[in-house]
């Protein structure tokens, strides 16, 4: 009894990042491969169907204060133990969502970066970085009957990226 109690919690119920965003998707690929638009290709680390459009989400684990801005090229981060940089992600989600509108023209087409708990901003929160919670504000439907109605007609576009993937 006790080892199915812990497989149901370990492998069944979404926690953390996948309840986040299962709750604004109605449809989800994570590491989705797209043409980039120059010969190459570029990678989604999750996007998500909402009734918004689509909706392209960069993941950060950073815990600790962040030292970061629009027109930073390296964000700082300075945890307990350590410190360290990483490249402003906010141009890598620009060409993200270039990819994806090039593919989709006539769908909206979004991109956060989601910094996950942990991780606050020194000298204010940059454009495209949300939250847990604020993604869910954001995007999150109080009204998922209407919501999925709007989705319905965003849902041939959703297939047409699928077809674009490279697999």
């Amino acid at each position: 009894m006790l080892i199915w109690l812990v497989y149901r919690v370990v492998f069944t119920k979404p926690r953390g990042l996948d309840r986040i965003l299962d709750a604004i998707a109605f449809d989800r690929v994570d590491g989705m491969v797209v043409p980039n638009g120059d010969e190459g290709v570029i990678q989604i680390d999750h996007l998500l169907l909402t009734s918004q459009g689509l909706l392209i989400v960069h993941v950060k684990d950073a815990p600790g204060t962040v030292f970061g801005g629009d027109k930073l090229k390296d964000w700082t981060v300075m945890a307990a133990d350590r410190r360290y940089t990483f490249a402003n992600p906010q141009p890598a989600l620009y060409d993200r969502i270039a990819a994806v509108r090039q593919i989709v023209r006539d769908v909206p087409v979004e991109g956060r970066i989601l910094f996950l708990d942990g991780a606050e901003f020194a000298k204010g929160v940059p454009e495209l970085v949300k939250t847990p919670d604020e993604l869910l504000q954001e995007f999150g439907d109080a009204d998922k009957a209407a919501a999925k109605r709007k989705v319905e007609a965003f849902k041939p576009h959703w297939e047409q990226l699928a077809k674009h993937a490279v697999h």
